[in-house]
């Protein structure tokens, strides 16, 4: 800040002390002192106020660029969504063409009730192969291991059969 060097502190001293006198020199001392904390508060205050204000211009920079590059790619997105709704619709009517003009090439679709019957058989398989829990707490708990068909499920429940059969 204010190059003081020790000569001219000593200087300044000895001027104040004939100056002021020795019985006013710590107090005049005491608010010099304050005084020039009170300024370095002030100078800390501004310097913060002022990288706070560049932080803020960067951010409204760099908010501004990602908005661009957003709208950028909203645009991207939309010409392409056009182009492949364009090519699938003009796919589409050839396809309707080509079944209009033979109509022993359509395709067979699966019946929802073998689909679900799949998805059954897939779930009942992959809970009865997989399981996050060791064999010996289910063996405690008594839960199931293998995964019964409905007859053997039948056999098993019926009444009077014999409590020693196992079924897998």
């Amino acid at each position: 800040m204010i190059d003081l060097g020790l000569t001219k502190l000593a200087i300044i001293g000895a001027v104040a002390l004939v100056v002021i006198g020795p019985e006013k020199l710590p107090k005049v001392a005491r608010m010099a002192g304050t005084l020039y904390g009170r300024a370095q508060r002030y100078l800390h205050d501004v310097k913060s106020e002022v990288s706070r204000e560049i932080e803020m211009e960067e951010l409204r920079n760099l908010h501004k660029d990602i908005q661009d590059s957003a709208q950028s790619f909203k645009s991207e997105v939309e010409t392409f969504k056009s182009d492949v709704e364009s090519t699938v619709s003009s796919h589409m009517g050839e396809v309707e063409s080509a079944w209009r003009g033979d109509t022993a090439v359509m395709p067979t679709t699966a019946s929802t009730d073998d689909i679900e019957r799949k998805a059954r058989d897939f779930r009942r398989k992959k809970l009865a192969k997989t399981s996050s829990m060791p064999a010996w707490y289910k063996n405690r708990q008594g839960t199931r291991q293998h995964v019964l068909s409905g007859a053997a499920r039948v056999r098993k429940f019926r009444p009077g059969a014999t409590s020693n059969t196992k079924f897998f």
